[in-house]
């Protein structure tokens, strides 16, 4: 489901006028980034694939009458003997339909991203969480004020990235807060709500160890950015 699927123009004035809200009372920069996935996972479908076609050889080498039997059947009984070069294009044919099976299996997001361990979709939202902050928001405000909230729908993850003045002063196991009131909300299906519902929690935070000057500037967008 793509990230504007789910989120109206409504939900979207929402959660930017949160972020302004929660930057009146401190020199933080909030930027928030909705993703519809944070990965393709082609390895783990190329992956798949490989491993499946590399099954149906073994079991072709502990039984090879199932298969030879299947081929002979539909040659229609034609083969009398089995030569070498004969038997290695049965299993070269078994392999490429097996391969070619899974891969059309794999090209069903759901399933390519049941089957993606859940360590490899953990590390890939983290990745693009740090990607999208050194292009969005690190070393981007003068004070290097910066934070982001990124979510990512497919694997149900999101991950708080700050800057470096931010970090120096706050804990990161801080923003666990955030994200448990972030989730508590998706899982009702309430996105919206969830994104508002950390950007609260961020700015409370940084309320507290990054208090606005008078002559703090809004130096990043405040909407939601949709990728």
């Amino acid at each position: 489901m793509a990230a504007t699927a789910i989120m109206s123009d409504a939900d979207r004035e929402r959660v930017s006028a949160a972020v302004a809200a929660a930057e009146a009372n401190s020199a933080g920069e909030i930027v928030t980034i909705l993703a519809e996935r944070s990965d393709d996972y082609g390895d783990v479908a190329l992956a798949w694939s490989a491993a499946v076609g590399l099954m149906a050889l073994l079991a072709l080498a502990i039984a090879p009458g199932f298969y030879l039997g299947i081929y002979e059947r539909l040659s229609g009984g034609w083969v009398h003997q089995w030569t070498p070069p004969l038997v290695f294009g049965v299993a070269l044919l078994v392999t490429t339909l097996k391969f070619a099976s899974m891969w059309l299996l794999m090209l069903w997001r759901p399933l390519r991203l049941w089957l993606t361990p859940r360590p490899l979709r953990r590390a890939r939202v983290h990745a693009r969480a740090i990607t999208c902050f050194k292009v969005g928001a690190e070393r981007r405000t003068r004070g290097r004020t910066g934070i982001l909230i990124y979510l990512s729908l497919a694997e149900h993850r999101a991950e708080i990235v700050a800057d470096e003045a931010i970090s120096a002063r706050v804990n990161p196991e801080v923003w666990g807060d955030a994200l448990a009131a972030m989730l508590a909300q998706l899982r009702q299906g309430r996105t919206a709500d969830g994104l508002i519902a950390a950007v609260e929690r961020v700015g409370e935070v940084l309320a507290r160890h990054l208090p606005r000057h008078d002559d703090d500037v809004n130096e990043l967008p405040d909407r939601l950015i949709e990728v």
